[in-house]
C-alpha cells in the first residue's frame, strides 16, 4: 500500500465500500469515487473528504486518480464489468482490486477476528467491536452496518492487535480473509445467483473455514449444516442462545420490554447479561460475541458493561416509535430465516399484540429462489403489506415479482403495495405494532412513516 497516494471506489457509497473509503481518509489518502444514487451516507462520506460523482463518465475521474503508479481501484462485485470508469482503469493498466481483496490486505497483518453467516453477522460483528472498544484492549472495526454508537462503521485503534470484521459471502469475497479467529452464525443458503446449489454455498464456507490461521479457532452455531476444513491447531467451539455448547445462555428472563440471561462459559458464567437492544435472537448474537471476546482477554464486567449500552447498528432491530401505545421497529432482514426470526422476536417481546408487517423483496432471483418460504415467514404476522422487488443489481426476470410470495402468505389481512402509494396506505392505517423489513430502499421512507405513526 506504501506506493499509492490516492484510491478511486467505484461504489463508493456501499456499507462495506464506505469503511474502507474512511479508512482511507483517516490514514491522509485522497480518495474519489462513483456510486449510482446519491444517499445519506454518501453525503456524510463527502463532508468527511470524500470526492464523490453519481455520472458513469471517465471524465469525471479526478487528475490525482489518473496515474496507475499512485492510484489503486477499488471496486464492489455489485458493479458491472462494462462500467465505464472500470474499463477505463483496466485499460489502462491500473491495479484494480476487490473490496475483500482490499480488506484482506489492510488487515492481514493484523488478528482478524471474522464474522460470516447468511445473516446475524452484522450485528454479531457490532456487537464484538462494541465490547472490544469497551474494554483495555480495544479493536478497529470493518462492519457491514452504522453503528448508532459511534455513528459509523469503522473504529480505529492505533493500538490494539484485533481487527473485527464482517465477513460477505457474496461472490465468495470472505475467501480473500486471513481469520485468526471467526464466528459462522448461520449457513442457510442464500446468493444462488452466484453458487447455484446448496452444496457449493457450504462449499464455500468449508473453505472460508480452512483460512483461519494455525492457534486460531472457529466459533460455529450449534446445528448448522457445516463441516469446518479447519487447520491442524484449530480449535472448534459450538454456541447457541439456548441448545446448549460450549457458549450458552442461561436463566433467560424476557419481560417488560428487557432481556436479561447469564452467559455461559467452558469456565464459568457471567451473571445478569443485559441486552441494550431487547430483542430475542439478539440472545445468540450476544452469546457468538461475547464468545469471541472471553477467548481474547476481555473480562465478565466488560462484557456487561458493554452489551448493556450496545445502541446496535442501523437498521438492525432499530426503534422509530417506542411507545406504550404504538411501536415502530426497522430491520434489514431481507432472508427468509431473517424475516421469520425477526417476526417472532417481536412477538416475544409483545406478546399478544398487533403485529404489522411491511416487506420489501430483495433481487429478482432471491424472490424466485425463496417465494414459499418467504411467505412462510410473513404468514406468522397479524397484517402483511407486500411491496415491489427492489432490483438491487439485477434486471428483471419474466414471471418473478411479489405475487409469488403474496399468493401463498396465509394470514388473513395481506395487501400488494407499490411503494410510491405505502405512505398514503399508512396514514389510512392505524398501528399496535409495526416492523419494517428489507434491504432495497424502504430505508429511505423511514422518517415520513415514523412520522405518520407518531401522529395517530
Amino acid at each position: 500500500m506504501k506506493q499509492y497516494t490516492s484510491l478511486y471506489f467505484v461504489g463508493a457509497g456501499g456499507i462495506g465500500m464506505s469503511a474502507l473509503v474512511r479508512y482511507f481518509l483517516a490514514k491522509g489518502y485522497k480518495v474519489a469515487g462513483y456510486d449510482r444514487t446519491q444517499s445519506p451516507l454518501t453525503t456524510e462520506l463527502k463532508t468527511e473528504g470524500l470526492e464523490i460523482v453519481y455520472e458513469e463518465s471517465v471524465e469525471s475521474i479526478p487528475d490525482y486518480c489518473r496515474n496507475p503508479e499512485t492510484t489503486l481501484v477499488v471496486y464492489t462485485p455489485a458493479i458491472p464489468a462494462s462500467h465505464a470508469g472500470l474499463v477505463y482503469f483496466r485499460e489502462h493498466g491500473f491495479r484494480v482490486v476487490k473490496r475483500a481483496e482490499l480488506l484482506g490486505l489492510i488487515t492481514q497483518s493484523s488478528k482478524g477476528l471474522c464474522f460470516a453467516g447468511t445473516h446475524g453477522k452484522t450485528t454479531t460483528s457490532s456487537m464484538a467491536a462494541h465490547i472490544f472498544h469497551e474494554s483495555p484492549i480495544g479493536c478497529n472495526a470493518f462492519l457491514g452496518g452504522i453503528l448508532r454508537n459511534y455513528n459509523s462503521n469503522l473504529i480505529l485503534s492505533e493500538q490494539s492487535p484485533f481487527t473485527v470484521i464482517e465477513a460477505d459471502e457474496y461472490d465468495r469475497s470472505f475467501h480473500w480473509l486471513h481469520p485468526y479467529m471467526a464466528v459462522v452464525t448461520a449457513t442457510d443458503p442464500d446468493h444462488l445467483d452466484i453458487y447455484g446449489t446448496e452444496e457449493a454455498y457450504l462449499e464455500s464456507f468449508a473453505h472460508f473455514t480452512s483460512l483461519i490461521q494455525p492457534g486460531g479457532c472457529l466459533i460455529m452455531k450449534k446445528g448448522i449444516k457445516l463441516v469446518p476444513s479447519v487447520k491442524e491447531n484449530v480449535k472448534i467451539y459450538t454456541y447457541s442462545a439456548r441448545d446448549g455448547g460450549d457458549f450458552h445462555a442461561g436463566n433467560i428472563r424476557i419481560g417488560d420490554g428487557t432481556i436479561v440471561f447469564d452467559f455461559v462459559m467452558p469456565e464459568g458464567s457471567v451473571a445478569d447479561i443485559e441486552l441494550g437492544v431487547p430483542v430475542e435472537i439478539n440472545i445468540e448474537n450476544a452469546v457468538a460475541a461475547m464468545a469471541i471476546a472471553w477467548l481474547n482477554g476481555v473480562s465478565g464486567n466488560d462484557m456487561r458493561r458493554a452489551m448493556a449500552s450496545f445502541k446496535g447498528a442501523k437498521r438492525r432491530f432499530e426503534f422509530w416509535v417506542r411507545r406504550p401505545d404504538r411501536v415502530m421497529i426497522d430491520d434489514y432482514a431481507h432472508h427468509p430465516d431473517e424475516l421469520k426470526a425477526s417476526i417472532r422476536s417481536v412477538k416475544a417481546l409483545y406478546p399478544g399484540r398487533r403485529l404489522s408487517v411491511i416487506f420489501q423483496p430483495h433481487l429478482y432471483s432471491r424472490t424466485r429462489d425463496f417465494a414459499p418460504q418467504f411467505a412462510e415467514a410473513l404468514s406468522l404476522a397479524d397484517e402483511v403489506f407486500l411491496l415491489d422487488i427492489y432490483p438491487a443489481r439485477e434486471l428483471p426476470i419474466p414471471g418473478v415479482t411479489s405475487k409469488l410470495i403474496f399468493d401463498k402468505i396465509t394470514c388473513r389481512n395481506k395487501e400488494l403495495c407499490l411503494r410510491e402509494k405505502l405512505l398514503e396506505r399508512i396514514k389510512e392505517c392505524n398501528f399496535d405494532i409495526l416492523l419494517t423489513m428489507g434491504a432495497g430502499d424502504i430505508d429511505r421512507l423511514l422518517p415520513e412513516i415514523a412520522a405518520i405513526v407518531e401522529s395517530k
